[in-house]
């Protein structure tokens, strides 16, 4: 059977978008690529309340093989992370290659004709070779789990869905949650609002943003001296070298984390003045536990007047406030849910339901603990291919993920369509040798800390696992070009 496309792409997020251009520029141009939102740009689509930034350099977050020297900031802002979405899939001829609100529901392989058959939430069915699964961990968003959450009478609003048409001036808001996104919310909106209540759950660490404006002169010499753009680059993904995956992987025996630490307890005592608040602001957990944060202001707006930190917890949503378990009532206007999103839940990994051979992919990861060799591929699961699955993002520049991962996925690709082959399949010895070898280097993360038990981090899947891949970019990288294409059975 011939199917629709040789390629099927789930996601309109930037790893969609690069895996459609490396697709591309490999000669794999019999591709299409389903998003969900009426949009591209995946969590910058999505995220767009105020305040919201890149929390690493933009010279990281970007494509190796399209700098930009535009940018205005060293973190850029969300709105240029959305343009410079738009800007790759218009340079590089995607637009007639994505579907739009088209919403994967499900997918099931069929041995015998060796194709995925995909059904999507428009009803449309379509069949492909092969599937590479570019969904994120950034856009499903995560209601609270509360009573009395529907009857509040006030507006309700998650961070993820933000209302642009929402005027919280002059108005009692309420936040629920002190993670990424409130980190850089509560900044934003802190001076408009008549008061501002912040239920805190945990803590998290906030270090200072190394953080400017790029000048018109700055971005002239990044676009017109040669190798400029080359250098910046070189030194931003050193900074986001150590800071993650060194400090995360190889917390023993360098215990970089623990430098982070102090950095971060001397900016508390800097910043806020209240040592009560400060207490409060100050985590129980080793910095890496828990995705920390980066910001300039937001430990300060704690001084405020106006703000009030509360970390009793919540026993209810009522019609007018939020009640908590001592029996204080908070009255608010808007209640802002900055709860985060489903990231290992079931439900997300792998996104929708994924059936081959009779079983479903996410009842085989609950079962057996998510793996997938070299973070791509799932023996049972042939001719599909992911791009953030389990243990393949180290925690560098995310886009080093999608370009090495494409690396490894296109390798795949080159080899079945040079031998004839309808089917790639990842060998079970293959998977479990590389799933040892990462369970192996677990004890020197800083995973490993009995502390990240409070952390309340959504590093960890169900299983207690941190499905991270413990391994120095440069080793990722080797390995998408190196790894033994015996690993896998090419068949038909």
């Amino acid at each position: 059977m011939r199917p629709d496309y040789d390629v099927l792409v789930i996601g309109g997020g930037f790893s969609g978008i690069g895996a459609g251009i490396l697709l591309d520029k490999a000669g794999f141009s019999d591709f299409l690529i389903l998003e969900e939102g009426d949009g591209v740009g995946g969590a910058w689509h999505w995220n767009t309340y105020p305040g919201v930034a890149v929390d690493i350099p933009s010279f990281s977050y970007q494509f190796s093989f399209e700098k930009m020297s535009t940018w205005s900031r060293v973190y850029a802002p969300g709105t240029e992370l959305k343009q410079y979405a738009e800007h790759c899939v218009k340079k590089y001829r995607l637009k007639d290659r994505i579907r739009l609100n088209s919403a994967v529901v499900g997918a099931e392989y069929d041995d015998a004709t060796a194709l995925w058959t995909v059904t999507t939430s428009n009803d449309d069915t379509i069949t492909t070779r092969h599937i590479v699964n570019a969904t994120g961990v950034l856009t499903k968003p995560k209601a609270p789990d509360i009573p009395g959450l529907g009857s509040f009478a006030g507006e309700v609003v998650h961070t993820a869905r933000w209302d642009h048409d929402l005027d919280l001036r002059g108005k009692r808001v309420g936040i629920i949650g002190t993670g990424a996104s409130a980190v850089q919310l509560i900044p934003a909106i802190a001076e408009q609002v008549s008061h501002l209540t912040v239920f805190q759950r945990t803590a998290i660490w906030c270090l200072p943003k190394p953080d400017s404006a790029l000048s018109g002169a700055m971005q002239t010499v990044l676009g017109r001296v040669p190798g400029a753009k080359y250098l910046a680059r070189l030194a931003s993904q050193t900074y986001v070298e150590l800071l993650f995956p060194v400090a995360a992987h190889f917390h023993r025996p360098l215990h970089l984390a623990t430098q982070g630490e102090k950095l971060a307890r001397k900016t508390l005592k800097e910043q806020v003045t209240d040592p009560a608040v400060r207490e409060k602001l100050t985590p129980k957990y080793a910095v890496g536990c828990k995705r920390p944060s980066f910001h300039n202001s937001y430990l300060s707006t704690f001084n405020r007047d106006d703000v009030l930190l509360e970390t009793d917890s919540i026993e209810s949503i009522t019609p007018t406030g939020i009640r908590t378990a001592a029996g204080t009532e908070h009255p608010i206007d808007v209640l802002v849910l900055a709860t985060g999103f489903k990231v290992f839940e079931r439900d997300n990994m792998p996104g929708f339901p994924c059936a081959s051979r009779g079983l479903d992919l996410g009842d085989w990861w609950a079962k057996n603990r998510a793996q997938a060799y070299e973070g791509v591929s799932v023996p049972g699961w042939p001719n599909m291919f992911s791009i953030l699955g389990p243990y393949g993002y180290n925690g560098a520049s995310y886009f080093n993920l999608i370009e090495t991962q494409m690396a490894h996925i296109v390798r795949c690709l080159t080899h079945a369509r040079s031998v004839g082959a309808t089917t790639v399949e990842v060998k079970q010895d293959a998977n479990d040798r590389y799933f040892a070898k990462m369970l192996a280097r677990r004890p020197r993360q800083v995973f490993s800390e009995p502390s990240c038990s409070v952390a309340n981090s959504y590093y960890f899947d169900d299983n207690g696992d941190s499905p991270f891949r413990a391994s120095t970019t440069i080793e990722t990288m080797w390995r998408a070009g190196h790894f033994p294409l015996e690993d896998y059975e090419f068949a038909g």
